[in-house]
């Protein structure tokens, strides 16, 4: 079978094209056609070496998100019966309730094999189905930047219908919180530095934009437009925490997601004086993904794909990735 590795941190050209031998199932595993991979700013920080959890570069197969269709199973395999279409989650050993202690030890395209190669062997505990609605293409878009985003807004403190929910930039976890957040009823405010972006975000279910070359101080115009927001989806970091921590009502939730935006230390009374709960969002469990299948399925959501790249591509859709002028998802077809 034809896959993907990479052995070192070397930027774009980590990723090189390579023959496997095709592997089997064993007993609670199952084999997986790949048909689709999916993107996130993560694959970018391992290629340039700047990713902070654990990560194992001897060969391993690069991205987290995929979708395909089971083709084998190992002996014991109750969940499945075979020919499942499915997506693996991104940390193979949290299942449920509280992030587990070894959550990075098992993430898929970091410290484990990725799916970027034509065939992968998933224990079946590691596997959800996708919505019916959704092509192999719009399924592998869920595992990370979806998930995320429903953890962010329902990880901790649920999100409810007329709450107000601030999102940042118009990259695949932000624009998944705008669908789920509109599909629960609640008011979104997006931000992004271009205007043609921000018309997207509006037909996605934003309710106000802010275009933040325009509005250099977006959370005063946040302020301006609300009392505080309920809910902010923060993907920038040390950047852009502080107008976010801002942007809050007291008894906020601000999810801590990305480090897109280089900035000083947080001070810690922004923190108190806002009264707010800045909180890590690790993307999630399989519990979580299997809740928010059930709400996109509900809703008939659809992700929002940017491009679609032939496995062949690969390389050229991580080089799209980096360019950063994408809106939704950049997803590598497989087969």
């Amino acid at each position: 079978m034809r896959a993907y590795e990479m052995s070192a941190a070397a930027g774009l050209d980590s990723w090189k094209s390579v023959e496997r031998p095709n592997p089997e199932p064993g007993r609670g595993q199952v084999l997986v056609r790949m048909r689709a991979a999916s993107l996130n700013y993560r694959d970018l920080l391992i290629c340039e070496g700047r990713y902070p959890f654990a990560i194992n570069l001897d060969r391993m197969v690069p991205v987290s998100d995929g979708a395909g269709e089971i083709v084998a199973l190992g002996e014991g395999v109750r969940r499945f019966t075979g020919g499942e279409r499915v997506a693996g989650i991104f940390s193979q050993s949290w299942l449920g309730g509280a992030q587990v202690a070894d959550m990075w030890l098992t993430a898929l395209g970091g410290a484990i094999d990725g799916v970027l190669t034509e065939y992968r062997v998933f224990d079946e505990d590691g596997l959800v189905t996708l919505p019916d609605h959704l092509s192999f293409e719009e399924g592998a878009t869920l595992p990370c930047a979806a998930v995320t985003a429903w953890n962010a807004l329902y990880g901790l403190k649920l999100l409810r219908a007329g709450e107000t929910v601030l999102t940042l930039g118009t990259g695949g976890v932000s624009i998944f919180a705008i669908q789920l957040a509109h599909a629960a009823g609640a008011r979104v405010i997006a931000t992004s530095s271009s205007d043609a972006k921000l018309e997207k975000a509006r037909a996605l279910g934003a309710n106000e934009t802010i275009n933040y070359r325009t509005h250099p101080d977006w959370e005063q115009e946040v302020r301006r437009l609300t009392d505080g927001v309920d809910h902010v989806v923060e993907v920038g970091g040390t950047g852009t925490l502080p107008r976010s921590i801002a942007s809050t009502r007291p008894g906020g939730h601000v999810g801590l997601i990305g480090l897109l935006a280089q900035g000083e230390a947080i001070d810690p009374l922004a923190i108190l004086g806002a009264s707010c709960i800045v909180r890590g969002v690790a993307v999630g469990s399989r519990e979580m993904f299997e809740d928010m299948n059930r709400s996109i399925a509900l809703h008939a959501i659809k992700p929002v794909i940017d491009r679609v790249y032939g496995f062949d591509e690969a390389p050229a859709a991580l080089a799209a990735l980096a360019e950063a002028s994408h809106v939704g998802k950049i997803v590598i077809r497989i087969g």
